[in-house]
């Protein structure tokens, strides 16, 4: 393969990985406004400690549904 065609790839390939970033983050995004909702959650009450504990409880939940399948 040439070195042109491997460059091509190579940038389609960047392209790619740079949608599925974006897509993860809007995903991301998604979510974390539909729980936020659908909790009632304040956003003033929501600092980064508060965050990750909060994160940690689902993770827990959806961890212990998995399980009791």
């Amino acid at each position: 393969m040439s070195q042109s065609n491997l460059e091509k790839q190579e940038a389609k390939l960047k392209q790619l990985n740079k949608k599925i970033k974006e897509e993860k983050y809007k995903i991301e995004q998604r979510l974390g406004k539909q729980i936020i909702s659908q909790a009632n959650l304040d956003y003033t009450n929501l600092s980064n400690d508060r965050i990750k504990l909060l994160a940690q409880q689902f993770s827990e939940f959806l961890k212990e549904k998995t399980v009791d399948h």
